[in-house]
């Protein structure tokens, strides 16, 4: 089966090992020197509408690609949750007296 660069755009990544999905590929890394293809991005979710920016993207070797099918992409990377809430450390007032 062949797989042009434009048609993975339209197929979405999800992780073998957990489960999740991870998003549409948006953009593929490729190392012009030898034509290979190294890696593909998936970028982060906006935060607030894009008004804060994005979160981290994701970026998954062309190693760890397991299966190109017709509509999906299977990953086999570390489990992990990319859109799972970071423990945030709460903000005192006070914390920058007491260092």
């Amino acid at each position: 089966m062949q797989c042009c660069i434009t048609d993975m755009r339209n197929k979405e990544v999800i992780n073998k090992e957990s489960g999740c999905r991870l998003g549409f590929v948006n953009d593929i890394e490729v190392d012009t020197g030898c034509g290979k293809v190294i890696a593909i991005v998936i970028y982060g979710r906006p935060r607030c509408f894009g008004i804060l920016g994005r979160e981290d993207d994701i970026r998954i070797r062309w190693e760890d690609i397991s299966v190109i099918g017709p509509d999906t992409i299977l990953v086999c990377c570390k489990p992990c949750d990319p859109y799972s809430k970071r423990k945030k450390r709460k903000f005192n007032a006070f914390d920058s007296f007491f260092r």
